[in-house]
């Protein structure tokens, strides 16, 4: 199989994302190469960094519209943090519109909404509470620990597209996905083994599946 692409857009947590594949026997390599994108066998956007800079890099390189006729061509996708967010229409931070895949808005956590002494931003270990079954949670037990850092929350419009949420003050959707795409709020490479089964899943329940 042809390496994992991770998307590089000037920003991001790309070499433990990377590290954390390797670790599992799995290749990934980066690109800001649209042509990279449209070919590989699997996309993984990482997160870090803000979204109106990272949408102004995508657009600037032509990897926008690669991602999202990658997503729409039913490629493994797999977006972390910020490449959760990005991926719906538009963002509160910045104001800035996103990639459009999945309906909705980015809000940002206040203190005044998560009350209760909670800071912002929302930094540290939480439970995650899945709805349904996706292959790539598979064998991942409920309510497991990951590890998140941010400020802004993912708020779908369709309630079709919310596979898992966390409290933090307010319930907010901590996963999303549908069909071979899938994106977290939280980080699973720096999850510990809970984090790890995720990639690993992502590769061997829809990467190889789609491949083989």
């Amino acid at each position: 199989m042809q390496p994992i692409v991770i998307v590089d857009y000037g920003a991001g947590n790309l070499r433990s994302v990377q590290k954390a594949f390797e670790h599992l026997g799995h290749q990934a390599v980066f690109t800001s190469d649209p042509a990279d994108l449209r070919n590989a066998p699997a996309i993984v956007f990482p997160g870090q960094g803000a979204s109106p800079p990272a949408m102004a890099a995508l657009e600037r390189d032509g990897m926008a519209d690669a991602v999202r006729e990658a997503v729409a061509d039913g490629t493994p996708f797999f977006g972390v943090c910020l490449g959760l967010q990005l991926l719906l229409e538009h963002s509160e931070e910045g104001s800035v519109d996103c990639l459009g895949i999945v309906p909705g808005t980015v809000r940002r956590f206040f203190e005044t909404h998560v009350g209760d002494g909670l800071k912002v931003p929302h930094m540290g270990w939480n439970s995650v509470k899945l709805r349904g079954q996706h292959p790539v949670f598979e064998g991942v037990p409920e309510n497991s620990y990951f590890y998140f850092v941010h400020s802004y929350y993912a708020e779908p419009s369709e309630d079709s597209w919310v596979a898992g949420t966390t409290t933090y003050g307010l319930e907010f959707t901590s996963v999303v996905a549908r069909n071979n795409l899938v994106a977290t709020q939280f980080h699973p490479e720096k999850s510990g083994n809970v984090g790890l089964k995720l990639y690993d899943n992502f590769v061997k329940r829809l990467v190889l599946a789609r491949v083989q």
